[in-house]
């Protein structure tokens, strides 16, 4: 590691410190918000400095990556989340390593999770993906599509939808795309709890450049791995 563990600690004060101001000023309690540890590209002990810490899981985005760390992992305690694309064909290693899969994105991936985590006795938390800044450099369905998935993913007896994830457009001169893009998820969300009367509780939005306005709108998950452990490798 590049940091010492005395260091991401400082990090995390500093992370802490950011949801604490925007949720003071939104009205939503601290405690609302929960950060999970992006170790990707960082070394195993990453996710060691998450788990010692409290905090909610770690985060990586290849399946590859995320298989060699787990491995070598001496904690099982490391709650382990795929916020990466998830192709078809790393559905059972998927299924059959991670604590939760962010990334469900299409119909097709919701069922051959489904089936993988069927096969290995387990039912699988998931999030669906939604492309809601209409992002094309962005993987997720679109919001007009979000009910079909729901209503696929909802079919799945070994899955069980947790809520929504997205990732904002890049838009450094454009703050408001960003700040539309996280409204929207939520609005979506609202929706489709209440068009298919199911709880959706979770909304992972927000990484470090944009957590604030994420928190502002309503994320409940917000995805940080350089605002605690430096950039990547």
């Amino acid at each position: 590691m590049d940091i010492s563990y005395e260091d991401f600690l400082v990090n995390l004060a500093r992370v802490r410190e950011r949801i604490a101001a925007v949720c003071s000023a939104a009205g939503r309690p601290v405690e609302s918000v929960r950060i999970l540890a992006v170790t990707k590209t960082h070394p195993m002990e990453a996710a060691l400095f998450a788990l010692r810490a409290g905090l909610a899981g770690a985060g990586e985005n290849r399946v590859q990556e995320a298989l060699e760390k787990i491995a070598l992992c001496p904690d099982p305690a490391v709650r382990w989340e795929l916020i990466g694309h998830l192709q078809s064909n790393k559905a059972n290693k998927a299924a059959a390593v991670f604590a939760r899969v962010q990334s469900v994105d299409r119909i097709e991936l919701a069922q051959k999770l489904d089936r993988a985590a069927a096969a290995v006795g387990r039912v699988l938390p998931v999030l669906l993906q939604i492309n809601a800044g209409d992002d094309p450099a962005k993987f997720g369905a679109n919001c007009a599509d979000a009910p079909a998935l729901l209503e696929a993913a909802l079919k799945c007896p070994a899955l069980k939808v947790e809520g929504l994830m997205t990732i904002a457009p890049l838009a450094p001169d454009n703050p408001d795309v960003v700040r539309k893009c996280f409204a929207r998820l939520r609005e979506t969300r609202n929706a489709l709890a209440k068009q298919f009367n199911v709880q959706l509780p979770e909304l992972s939005m927000g990484m470090t450049d944009d957590m604030d306005t994420a928190v502002k709108e309503g994320s409940t998950l917000v995805r940080v791995g350089t605002a605690l452990f430096g950039k990547r490798g």
